[in-house]
């Protein structure tokens, strides 16, 4: 099984995607980050190794080939940026690992999965498209692994919205994630932002 630290290694090789949208708040999600989520979703929950996993967002597809080198059985991963997808498809054949990454809306995936891992927009640009990610997570898969901004109103929204759409928080795991300076309006060469992973599953 591999270890996190040499997962983080393997990440930390990946091409970001080369045009990032703001209007999709399209960001990679650093390597250390990355291993994190994986080592929660595979080491601790037993969520990844010899299951079908999707990457929803899957952007670069750094989560969607984590998973395939945690053991995953089916690696899928969906993005609406064409550009972010051709680097997903780049990135894993130069990790030699297989994955199915398609170029679409989230709203055009269908079918059930094990487990869903997904870096959902925070919301920030278009009001509500956290929920849309978790919406459609839920539709298709048990177990849900989903990045969300720290704060109390974002948690308190979560917990009053989650059981609304079919799923219940089994875990809340604090992180801090890098995000690199992508867009004009950044001024530094990284940006500290903390996060809340969590663990949801899908009820009924």
């Amino acid at each position: 099984m591999i270890k996190k630290k040499h997962l983080s290694i393997l990440l930390s090789k990946l091409s970001p995607s080369p045009s990032p949208k703001l209007k999709w708040e399209g960001y990679t999600l650093d390597p250390e980050s990355a291993s994190e989520m994986i080592h929660v979703a595979s080491w601790i929950n037993n969520d990844i190794k010899g299951k079908t996993v999707i990457d929803l967002g899957c952007g670069s597809g750094i989560l969607a080939i984590g998973a395939a080198l945690a053991g995953a059985k089916d690696v899928y991963g969906v993005d609406i940026d064409k550009e972010a997808v051709k680097a997903a498809k780049k990135n894993a054949e130069k990790t030699g690992v297989r994955t199915e990454l398609i170029a679409g809306d989230i709203d055009c995936v269908r079918g059930c999965f094990d487990t869903t891992l997904m870096n959902p927009p925070f919301g920030t640009r278009k009001r509500g498209a956290d929920i849309l990610f978790l919406r459609k997570a839920l539709e298709i898969s048990d177990v849900v692994y989903s990045l969300h901004k720290k704060g109390s109103s974002t948690s308190e929204f979560l917990r009053q919205k989650i059981p609304e759409i079919g799923g219940k928080i089994d875990q809340v795991r604090e992180m801090e994630i890098a995000i690199r300076r992508t867009y004009s309006f950044h001024r530094k060469r990284n940006y500290k932002v903390k996060v809340n992973l969590y663990r949801i599953i899908k009820m009924g």
